[in-house]
Parts: structure tokens; C-alpha cells; sequence
């Protein structure tokens, strides 16, 4: 009889162990996104003082060696931000940068910089990673494409292994041009126009290895799609994205990550989520976003389902695939935080 009531009283015991460790398990609040990409959501991640560390438009964010998530804003009393994976606040600087709009982490004989775009001054910046400016680009005069400097607005940068910068002209005449680690224009291709190999709206760029042999990924924003280019410019692959007018595109591991700024066009206001896509450039989850459906091969319209996010406009992937997403005219909110799920 004893025996009986030791195993009962164990089996009980055993019982609620697993029970406990099953609702310690189970995520607190909504699990937003589909297939295995979900997550959860946290919009108080940022712990620093607004008032003292304001942000205007939160445009791009990367992550560094050290782990700390570093985040680029248009606010000239701080227009970088520097917080460890928690949201504490380590370091700020940064009041030169009225236009800053693009954020790329790159390493050079070891040390890591950053180059941001500057929409405003129409020129592009390579520092290191406390603010020290080490290079200015401007606009490439010699290739003939342009007549004053105005006309180049750059979005966004990559830089190849060689140390060579590509830089996409996003918010201007459209080019996508290729300077050395030194500035001097190497090559210019793309631009506005009709047809696949010309760009609307080429808000992103990064270098894409996932299959090996590198490639660009380029961003069509207005066309709701990114297009791979080889890298002297040379048109590749058209990946359709309907309904998704996407910003630049992030590689971490085998998946491809992007703030969809609106949906399922332009003129459409607060209608943002952030996309994922799989190593064969299938859209597997959406954050805020309908469900990915395909039919007969093809990739059906998506828009925003959920009202997470206003205007997303980069997504941060962090070394735990713990997301970042900052935002564009969303009330000058901090990024949040989508811990995976």
C-alpha cells in the first residue's frame, strides 16, 4: 500500500513539473507571423530617456561584434543610438546628419565602420563606430549622369569583400554606382526607367552569398519587388513581391528579412508589417501581414492583417534571430523588439 502511494505521489509530482515547465515555456502575449518564423512582440524594448534621446524618423539599425544594436535617426541632437540586445541605452552621437537614412555595418583589416547615407546633404559617409568620419563620397560627377548634386539622394550602401562601396541612388535619378574603399567611381548601371534592368524607387542594397557566388539584391520599392543583379550590374533575377513595397533587404543565415513600408501600395498610410523570406526567395511568414499563399508557383497579393506597426522600415536580425524593426513617420517611436519564437 505504501508502494502504491510513493509511485501515485511521484507520478503527481512528475506530472506538474512538466505542466509548470509547459506554461514556463508558452510565450506571454500574442505570437505574430507563420510557419516557424513567429514572434513575439515587445514595443517597451527601448529603455532610453526621450526626452534627453529623441528620435525622429528611426531609419536603419545593424548589429555590431560586440552584440550592441546600433540604430541611425534623422534627430540631430543624437542621430546614432547605441543599445546592448536588453534596450539599455550605452552610447549616443551623431548631429551632423540632418538626412541620415542609411546604416551599413562593413569590416576593413579587421575593424568595423559604418557608412550612413545623408539624404539631405546628398552625400554618403564612412565612419567608425563612435562617429569618426574617415570618408566622404559625393555625387559621381564624372559618369556623366548627373548635373548638380541635388539630384543624387542616396539610400543606402554594401560593400563587397574587396572593399569596393555599391550605392543606391533611391530617392534620386535611380543609379546604382560602385565606388572603390577609397571613393573613386569604378561603374554606374541601373537608373530610372521602363524595363526590368531600370529601378524605381531603389531604396536598398545588399550583397546576397547565400548560393555561393556573390550577387546584388537591389530593392524596386514602387514595383513591390528586389531584383538580383551580378555584381558589375548585370540583371539576374526579378523576385516579385505583390502588395509589399519593401525596403532594403537583410541576410541572416538562409533567410532573407524586410520592413514592408506600406501595403498593397504606396498611397495607402499605417499599412506596414515586416516579410521573410527562405533561402529560394519564398515568402514563408509575415509579421502583421496575411498569410503567404502561393498558386500554381506564384506568390499571391499580401497586404497588412494586423495594426503592429505604422510605417516599418528596417528590420535588424540579431545573433539569437531576435528581430529589431524601426519605423519611418510612426510617431517617433523607438524600435521595438520581436523575440523568436
Amino acid at each position: 500500500m505504501e508502494r502504491r502511494k510513493f509511485i501515485r505521489a511521484a507520478a503527481l509530482t512528475t506530472a506538474g513539473f512538466y505542466i509548470s515547465r509547459d506554461l514556463f515555456a508558452r510565450p506571454k502575449g500574442p505570437v505574430y507571423g507563420h510557419n516557424k518564423m513567429r514572434f513575439t512582440l515587445d514595443e517597451k524594448w527601448a529603455k532610453a530617456d526621450v526626452s534627453r534621446f529623441p528620435v525622429k524618423d528611426c531609419h536603419e539599425m545593424v548589429q555590431d561584434a560586440k552584440g550592441r544594436i546600433i540604430l541611425l535617426t534623422n534627430e540631430t541632437k543624437n542621430n546614432v543610438l547605441i543599445f546592448n540586445k536588453s534596450g539599455k541605452l550605452l552610447q549616443s552621437w551623431g548631429t551632423q546628419f540632418p538626412g541620415a537614412h542609411g546604416l551599413t555595418l562593413a569590416k576593413e583589416n579587421g575593424e568595423e565602420f559604418l557608412l550612413i547615407t545623408d539624404t539631405d546633404l546628398h552625400q554618403v559617409y564612412k565612419t567608425t563606430l563612435d562617429g569618426k568620419v574617415l570618408l566622404t563620397i559625393d555625387y559621381p560627377k564624372e559618369s556623366g549622369k548627373y548635373d548638380k548634386k541635388e539630384a543624387f539622394v542616396p539610400t543606402e550602401t554594401t560593400v563587397a569583400e574587396n572593399g569596393d562601396i555599391y550605392i543606391a541612388d533611391g530617392y534620386g535619378a535611380q543609379y546604382i554606382s560602385r565606388f572603390d574603399r577609397n571613393g573613386k567611381l569604378l561603374h554606374i548601371f541601373g537608373g530610372r526607367g521602363e524595363g526590368d534592368a531600370h529601378l524605381d524607387n531603389a531604396h536598398g542594397i545588399c550583397i546576397d552569398r547565400r548560393n555561393g557566388a556573390p550577387t546584388l539584391l537591389i530593392t524596386d520599392r514602387t514595383r513591390n519587388c528586389f531584383k538580383r543583379f551580378s555584381m558589375d550590374g548585370q540583371l539576374l533575377e526579378v523576385i516579385s513581391l505583390p502588395g509589399a513595397c519593401v525596403c532594403r533587404p537583410v541576410i541572416k543565415g538562409d533567410h532573407l528579412y524586410a520592413a514592408v513600408l506600406r501595403s498593397p501600395e504606396m498611397g495607402k498610410e499605417a499599412s506596414g508589417f515586416v516579410t521573410i523570406l527562405d533561402k529560394n526567395n519564398k515568402v514563408v511568414s509575415n509579421i502583421g501581414g496575411t498569410e503567404p499563399k502561393y498558386a500554381d508557383g506564384k506568390l499571391q497579393p499580401m497586404e497588412q492583417a494586423e495594426k503592429i506597426f505604422v510605417h516599418p522600415h528596417d528590420v535588424c536580425v540579431d545573433n539569437d534571430e531576435n528581430l529589431y524593426v524601426a519605423q519611418w513617420a510612426s510617431g517617433k517611436v523607438y524600435p521595438y523588439k520581436l523575440s523568436r519564437v
